[in-house]
């Protein structure tokens, strides 16, 4: 698993789809407690965990994990989890006790994208209730397609956490496997203090350790974070 540099990548433009291209299917959807994404409370040994603070990544070979900084204050706002030519990016809300707010963000996600001319599909997903967003945008070849990101979200006890999928990920299936199971493994330590609904929990850069992801002569491979993709401003 290497940690690197948050960037602009090559999936930027090959999300971009003509209109004959389909997303993907419906799927059951399975619970959370027993399926994860989990609270920290619910795991045994966070030791095992690469700790990004509010969230806890479970590590695995050929990940690749950026933070994403905002660039008036300099904090972490994201982090993006790549496995070949798929993303997830992720981030963690306080929420409160007594409802979810999944439902209400997806209201305005759909809102925010009509606004920008595109569409949306919800559906029923591996992990619930998702949103498929289509945003116009110009291919490669300069011909008229759409931008695809898959959003879904997960209500866990006093916080949510949303994802958003990218590249082959967000259109096929097969290919959010990996991706969503990582998703699925991910953490959230909500912490005591008290905090307004829908306050970005703090992530953090991870300490050098054990877990940490290593490079090729053994240290940690641990670098700066940089302002990453604009895919936090959908929604």
């Amino acid at each position: 698993m290497l940690f690197g540099r948050s960037r602009k990548s090559q999936r930027e433009s090959d999300e971009v789809l003509t209109p004959s291209e389909s997303v993907i299917e419906e799927q059951d959807t399975e619970g959370r407690s027993t399926s994860g994404p989990f609270d920290v409370h619910e795991i045994e040994d966070r030791e095992e965990y690469l700790d990004l603070g509010a969230i806890l990544v479970s590590p695995r070979p050929g990940l690749e994990l950026r933070l994403e900084v905002e660039e008036s204050t300099q904090r972490v706002i994201a982090v993006s989890l790549d496995i070949g030519d798929s993303s997830v990016q992720v981030q963690a809300f306080a929420a409160p006790r007594s409802e979810g707010l999944w439902p209400e963000i997806r209201e305005q996600i759909a809102e925010s994208v009509r606004s920008q001319g595109g569409q949306i599909d919800e559906l029923e997903g591996t992990l619930g209730a998702e949103l498929i967003a289509s945003v116009p945008a110009e291919a490669p070849d300069g011909t008229a397609g759409y931008r695809v990101a898959r959003f879904v979200g997960v209500d866990g006890p006093r916080w949510f956490l949303r994802g958003v999928f990218s590249g082959p990920a967000a259109i096929q299936r097969e290919a959010a496997t990996e991706l969503e199971e990582l998703f699925r493994a991910l953490v959230v330590v909500r912490g005591d203090s008290p905090m307004p609904p829908r306050e970005l929990l703090p992530l953090t850069m991870p300490k050098a350790s054990a877990e940490a992801p290593q490079a090729e002569d053994g240290r940690p491979s641990l670098q700066a974070p940089e302002r990453g993709p604009e895919i936090t401003e959908i929604g």
